[in-house]
């Protein structure tokens, strides 16, 4: 028998770091309810109930325990601790010793629970399934003590589990019911440093092999999100959403005497700044709306779609003509490319500035709309197609087929075709909207 002070190097693993001790208060008395609520609690006290010799000293500790004859209770790798008072309110050290993996252990026991999400998401919940402690042993780690595994060491000089050791284990069962980190603890790791661990490893799981890592920039490639949930809690905690914002901030101004530098447009800075905010204060709101996670992320702008939306925003014409020639277009073109973004954003400036000829089936379902869109073939006009564009023959209006599968109406201007409204399912109603503002 060991006694208190002297864990005898069964006990101690040399090459296993430090745990942090963890002390728990008295528990109150037990009436009315089992020591043991989960299975891994009531594997405890068979362990206790199969290895003790006295079923009498058992029973004893039993009552001792229900009691609340047991103080506060220590735990730290290897050892639990806690003062049992006797009836006639004599107090005894009393200890249980459970030796600690070793580090070759401890190192199979995280890369299992590392590589199953599952396993990381139930020691999160405080839970420990049957299923993890399965992979444990197949493992060959034994986390639950068996038989002969729960040495007792007391002050009382007992060389069994006297009354005292029992006592102590049945109050450790409530404890192990609350918290399964606590049988980790006697096993050699505290709960900071056993997380800390498994969010090492699932971090370098994360990352790609070498030479894998630009392909999997390229292609967008993330973290299974099974995975990203289960390992929410030993992730750095993600701040507080921020508030919403009723409407952006106004910009600064930055003329005041001192002249700018050297190929600084302060105005068009200015703009740029005002753009800025306003665009935040929509990408927030966007973000706290209750849609958002159902939202898919719109595609992002190239630099010439980009031009087009902040002309769009009427700079002036100085910037105007800045994002004209910096996105290779003259003043019309610039004009006629706003006005397709107000009438239809990145997609409504696509139909004026794309041509593409529709896949055959297609062009079938589009020929088969316009053919139904008139009532007789009096009233049709003549068309005359053209890729995804259908002319009116003699006249100065044009359907554009967009790839959305809409109709956009176009007139000819100045030797031009520009943007006359917005799409509709409807291409005769886009023709008769032209006729009638002609």
């Amino acid at each position: 028998m060991n006694t208190p002070g002297d864990e005898g190097p069964m006990y101690l693993d040399e090459g296993a770091s430090a745990a942090a001790e963890r002390t728990f208060e008295a528990l109150p008395a037990a009436r009315g309810r089992a020591f043991a609520q989960s299975w891994w609690g009531q594997a405890w006290l068979k362990a206790l109930e199969d290895t003790a010799l006295d079923g009498a000293q058992v029973k004893l500790g039993w009552r001792h325990a229900r009691a609340g004859a047991v103080g506060a209770v220590s735990v730290r790798p290897g050892r639990i601790t806690a003062v049992v008072q006797d009836p006639d309110h004599t107090r005894h050290r009393s200890d249980v010793l459970l030796q600690q993996l070793s580090a070759a252990d401890w190192d199979r026991f995280l890369d299992m629970v590392a590589d199953r999400a599952g396993h990381i998401a139930a020691l999160l919940d405080r839970d420990m399934p049957p299923v993890l402690v399965e992979d444990a042993v197949a493992a060959g780690i034994e986390l639950l003590p068996g038989i002969g595994d729960l040495e007792p060491a007391c002050s009382c000089g007992a060389w069994d589990h006297c009354a005292h050791s029992t006592a102590l284990c049945y109050q450790l069962a409530r404890l192990l019911d609350q918290d399964p980190f606590v049988l980790l603890l006697m096993r050699g790791r505290g709960e900071r440093e056993l997380l800390d661990e498994l969010q090492a490893r699932s971090a370098s799981r994360a990352e790609p092999p070498a030479g894998e890592t630009a392909a999997a920039e390229r292609s967008g490639a993330g973290v299974p999100a099974a995975e990203a949930f289960a390992a929410r809690d030993i992730l750095p905690p993600l701040p507080a959403a921020p508030p919403p914002v009723a409407a952006p901030g106004a910009p600064p101004v930055l003329g005041g005497g001192t002249p700018p530098a050297p190929g600084v447009d302060v105005a068009a800075l200015e703009f740029l700044i005002g753009d800025t905010a306003a665009r935040a204060q929509l990408l927030l709101a966007d973000a706290l709306s209750t849609g958002h996670p159902d939202s898919p992320p719109p595609p992002a702008l190239t630099p010439a779609q980009d031009a087009v939306r902040l002309a769009a925003a009427g700079p002036g014409a100085a910037i105007s003509a800045r994002l004209a020639a910096g996105s290779g277009r003259d003043a019309r073109s610039l004009a006629s490319a706003v006005r397709a973004w107000e009438l239809g954003g990145a997609a409504g400036l696509a139909v004026l500035e794309e041509e593409w000829t529709p896949e055959p089936e297609a062009l079938a379902r589009a020929t088969g709309r316009l053919a139904a869109a008139w009532e007789d073939e009096e009233t049709r006009p003549r068309l005359r197609v053209t890729r995804n564009r259908w002319t009116v023959v003699g006249g100065a209006a044009q359907l554009r087929y967009g790839r959305d599968g809409r109709w956009w109406p176009y007139r000819r201007e100045g030797g031009r075709w520009v943007p006359a409204g917005p799409a509709t399912d409807d291409p005769a109603g886009a023709l008769a909207g032209l006729s009638a503002e002609a």
